[in-house]
Order: C-alpha cells, then structure tokens, then sequence
C-alpha cells in the first residue's frame, strides 16, 4: 500500500467504498415473494400485485444495461432513450447558459472596471441574485409561452449571477500597479483589457462559469419535471408516474454522471487558465 501514490490510493479507497456500499444495498432489500394461487376477487382487484419497493443495485444495473445499449431509440412522445432525453436536457442547459455567459461576462467586466457602477448596481444584484430559478417559471410561461424556451430562460436566469458577480470581482481585484504600467506603456482601454485584466481576472472568471453550469444542471432537472415533454427531469417524473422506481434511481445516477462530467469539463478549463503573477 505504501508503494501506491496518493491518487492511486484514493481510487482504490473509492472502489473498495463503492463495493462494500452496494453489498450493504443489495443485501438489506428483502427479496419480492412470489405472487400464490390468487381468487377471483383478488385478480379483479389487483391483490396479486406486487408493492412498489426500492430495488437492490442488481436491478439498477441491469436497467442500466438496457437504456444503455440503445440509448438513442425513439418510440414516441413518451418513450424516448435515455441518450435522447438527456441530449435534450444538455441542449436546453448550454443554450441558457450560453447566452447568460454573452450578458454576464461582458457586463459583469465592465461593472469590475468602474467602482461606481459596481456599488450603483450592487443592490439590485443581491435583489435578485437570491430569487429561486423556478420561481420565474410561472412569469415566463405566461409571458413566452412556449414551455421549451420558458426552460432555456430559467437557465439563463440562474446562470447569469455567479458569472457576473465573479467577473466584477475578478476585474475589480486586479493589481492596480499592473493596469498603471500599462498606461505608462501607453496600452488603449481595449488593450489593456484584453492583455493585463482578462488574463489576471480570468481564474475568478471561470470558477463563476464552473459554478452557474452546476447550478443550470440542478435547475434544468426541476424546470423540465414542471414543464414536460422531453428532458432528463421529464423522464425521472414519467417513471415515478409508472411507480418504476428502477428507472428512477437509475435516472438519478445518470444524472450525476452527467452533471459530474460538466464539472470535470470546467474543472480543466480552471487548470488551463490559472495565472501565474
């Protein structure tokens, strides 16, 4: 064990947790008890039937193989694989979250660079920083009324404020002695922006971003359990409306998957981006 580096030792603490945790799972759901001879009455009832319970990982796994082989079939409006529905999810989340990013990235730099309008405006961004995302479901849909955009506009809303408090924070943290030898250098306002305060600014930058995708995801899974339709959050409703809860956990698990994926992915960026003074 002590050859092992420290990475090496903390993924096989990890699998070694992970499989002690599905034993412990597995073996504490008691197993289903075959349905007996049934009466007439019982079988026009549904006596027979058996109750919803959680499943052991066995069955999780085994629903996994099967979305998983075809994740991309479509058999109509209400069965889609899982490859379709999260697709859509990603498309209505990078699409919000795009946009916030064009708005937030450039007004949030701006608000940075001038400490008058970083404290003008500072009220109104903690007004409205706080309000729950889903909280202007209702207001969108009645005003867009298309339940696809409605979600899009959910995630822009929710993904704009940790990028725009992050950017006026970045910027305005920025050494003052870096931006003044650059004056002395006689460097433009655009100039300087993009050469000594992106740069400097642009860790703080991209941990708002890695922060609003987190967010997004979180949102989008609500946002499409009220709206329908299609969607990661849309297929996790449909099965509780089916009492599968198999599908359900295993929704659940690729949905942190994913979600784990996205952070990864701005987790590099972050790396790739750290400024050395």
């Amino acid at each position: 064990m002590s050859t092992l580096s420290l990475n090496q030792r903390a993924l096989l603490l990890s699998v070694v947790m992970l499989i002690v945790g599905l034993l412990i799972w597995e073996l504490s759901i008691p197993a289903q008890k075959a349905v007996g001879e049934l009466t007439e009455y019982e079988r026009l009832t549904g006596g027979g039937a058996q109750k919803a319970g959680v499943p052991p990982p066995s069955q999780v796994l085994a629903k996994a193989w099967e979305e998983l082989s075809n994740p991309f079939y479509d058999a109509g409006p209400n069965d889609k694989g899982i490859g379709i529905q999260i697709g859509y999810s990603i498309y209505r989340v990078l699409s919000g979250y795009l946009m916030a990013a064009l708005v937030a990235i450039p007004f949030g730099f701006l608000i940075g660079m001038s400490p008058v309008a970083y404290k003008a405006l500072n009220p109104f961004i903690q007004v409205l920083r706080p309000i729950s995302p889903l909280a202007w479901m209702p207001l969108a849909l009645f005003i867009i009324q298309d339940s696809e955009v409605s979600a899009i506009f959910v995630i822009f809303i929710c993904s704009i404020w940790p990028m725009l408090i992050n950017t006026a924070f970045g910027v305005a943290g920025v050494r003052k002695d870096w931006v003044n030898v650059a004056r002395t250098h006689e460097l433009g306002p655009l100039k300087t922006a993009f050469t000594v305060i992106l740069p400097a600014a642009a860790p703080t930058i991209v941990t708002g971003m890695r922060i609003s995708i987190g967010i997004a995801w979180l949102v989008i899974v609500a946002a499409e359990m009220l709206v329908g339709g299609t969607g990661i959050g849309y297929y996790v409703w449909n099965e509780w409306n089916n009492l599968d809860l198999t599908s359900v956990i295993f929704s659940i698990l690729m949905i942190g998957i994913v979600g784990m994926m996205l952070d990864a992915a701005f987790a590099t960026l972050q790396r790739a981006v750290a400024y050395a003074e």
